[in-house]
């Protein structure tokens, strides 16, 4: 058991050890930010805002729903494409470049439509949902790894953390290296920028499973106020250069 700030006493079984079998593959970073919120809270726009003056030299953004949304779009284009050649009986040469047909064509779905906040991403954000706590279930690690694959920034910013699993992973693989973030804005604020509650998505753990989670290290207020907003990324800014 393994005492962490804001989870109390966690087990550290299935969480990656540096230097184990399953240590992380990326550079050692200096600074390891795990950024939170609701959606249209302003994650990626904090992050982004936060690599814009550091530079992308020196900053890094890690997306865990990177690796998810991409493994998710070739999953489901696989599994579109072996039920066709199931159906009609091709062989596994045929099926191998049916299945890279599908892939350029596009025949199952779009990774970069994935990745932006348009309606083709919210169209399939539920089932992205379902098919990744499977993922989870099984590794609970695996995205975590994922994305610091190659990494060699000194500074690291996970835009969208969404667990207490996830948390875990990263502190048990850099320590005193990571800070958590929450980025906050009113209802109000979100629904200005097109969010609008979806059952299955905005009370899915995905969500909400942060909501009690103590000791956040640092809570950003993007409620629309630019001046208040830029105050408290100086703050933040001023600590990273600390770190490097």
């Amino acid at each position: 058991m393994v005492r962490y700030k804001g989870l109390g006493a966690v087990p550290t079984s299935g969480i990656a050890k540096r230097g184990g079998p399953m240590a992380p593959l990326g550079g050692d970073p200096r600074l390891v930010l795990l950024f939170s919120g609701k959606r249209k809270s302003g994650k990626d726009f904090v992050t982004e805002a936060l690599q814009s003056r550091l530079g992308a030299d020196v900053c890094a953004i890690l997306r865990l729903s990177g690796p998810l949304k991409e493994q998710y779009a070739q999953a489901t284009s696989s599994d579109r494409v072996q039920e066709s050649v199931s159906r009609k009986g091709c062989g596994r040469e045929l099926a191998a470049l049916l299945l890279c047909y599908s892939h350029i064509k596009e025949h199952g779905l779009n990774f970069q439509r994935l990745l932006d906040a348009s309606t083709y991403k919210e169209a399939y954000r539920r089932d992205m949902i379902r098919w990744g706590e499977e993922k989870r279930q099984a590794d609970p690690g695996f995205f975590c790894r994922k994305i610091v694959e190659g990494v060699s920034q000194p500074v690291w910013l996970v835009s969208d953390t969404r667990r207490v699993s996830d948390i875990q992973w990263f502190q048990e693989a850099y320590g005193a290296m990571m800070q958590t973030v929450r980025v906050v804005a009113l209802e109000q604020s979100r629904q200005q920028r097109g969010w609008v509650f979806t059952p299955g998505v905005d009370d899915a753990e995905s969500e909400c499973g942060l909501d009690n989670f103590g000791g956040f290290d640092w809570v950003i207020e993007n409620h629309g106020d630019e001046q208040r907003l830029e105050e408290q990324l100086e703050n933040l800014i001023e600590f990273i250069h600390s770190r490097l």
